[in-house]
């Protein structure tokens, strides 16, 4: 592990890791599963993965020789916009990656594809981006885990999810994008912000030149936030993520009105492309 003492320190220093991807950026708001996050997506192919945290995070943490760790406070929307935007700026051409801890990617048969193959596949089809779904995973017991965090243990909405149509600034709907809803952020709305509530996000994309993430997980390039072309469908992929989850557990004035997050269509996580593909959670588009 390489350790930054600053983002402007990474972007003199460790810039070089930028220039071959795809590469996986991680931002820790706290220090739930830092560790497996960043083995998850190692573990997928990632060339790269950079872990920001702000300085009194997870300073013992062992971190394999991939891994670059920066100091920095992304702990605040405009801070995590801030930082990636950062890292767009200096690496054109590049796939980008972003999630949070304990945020898991999983994309169509990511069991046996790697990352790269996946992109390579996207890139042909003329795609500069890839819609993601963030879907809520949570603890079956919250009384043994308050964090509502449990890898061995997780749970998933199996259904509840849909989608609303996405309007300009004239007010007419947006072609070939929708916004997404569904999950904890749905059943739990009245403790969500109405701008929180959409489960979608553009999660990886190849970076260039003026390219912005914007708050709210979109880009500046109305293309990119696409669900697919207009001629067929194309790959979507999966954010499995506790983040929602530790949220509602953490927040006063939700974490005493709930007592579990299973319900009747709560179903155990299986850790697979396939489950995801079959609740129809992610597209495979053309790829098979």
């Amino acid at each position: 592990m390489t350790h930054h003492r600053s983002l402007d320190h990474f972007l003199k220093e460790g810039v070089e890791s930028l220039a071959k991807g795809p590469v996986a950026l991680v931002l820790a708001e706290d220090d739930v599963e830092i560790a497996s996050t960043i083995r998850h997506h190692l573990d997928l192919g990632f060339k790269q993965v950079i872990l920001f945290a702000a300085h009194d995070l997870a300073r013992d943490l062992a971190l394999p020789a991939k891994v670059q760790r920066v100091d920095q406070d992304v702990r605040s929307d405009l801070a995590v916009v801030d930082t990636i935007n950062a890292v767009i700026n200096a690496a054109p051409g590049i796939w980008l990656y972003y999630c949070f801890n304990a945020e898991y990617l999983f994309f169509p048969f990511c069991e046996h594809r790697t990352i790269g193959e996946m992109l390579t596949f996207h890139a042909e089809e003329r795609r500069e981006a890839m819609l993601t779904y963030v879907i809520d995973l949570y603890a079956g017991d919250l009384d043994a885990y308050p964090r509502a965090v449990n890898l061995d243990d997780a749970y998933l909405d199996r259904t509840g999810y849909y989608a609303l149509a996405r309007n300009d600034d004239d007010g007419h709907p947006r072609e070939r994008q929708l916004d997404f809803h569904g999950g904890l952020r749905w059943r739990f709305e009245e403790f969500v912000p109405v701008e929180k509530r959409r489960i979608d996000r553009i999660g990886i994309f190849r970076a260039r030149p003026g390219l912005q993430l914007r708050v709210g997980h979109t880009l500046n390039d109305e293309e990119m936030n696409t669900y697919s072309c207009p001629w067929h469908h194309n790959l979507t992929a999966a954010i499995c993520s506790f983040r929602t989850a530790k949220a509602l557990k953490r927040n006063p004035s939700s974490t005493f009105a709930i007592q579990t997050y299973k319900w009747r269509n709560s179903v155990r996580f299986e850790w697979h492309s396939q489950q995801l593909l079959e609740l129809g959670l992610m597209e495979p588009g053309q790829w098979f």
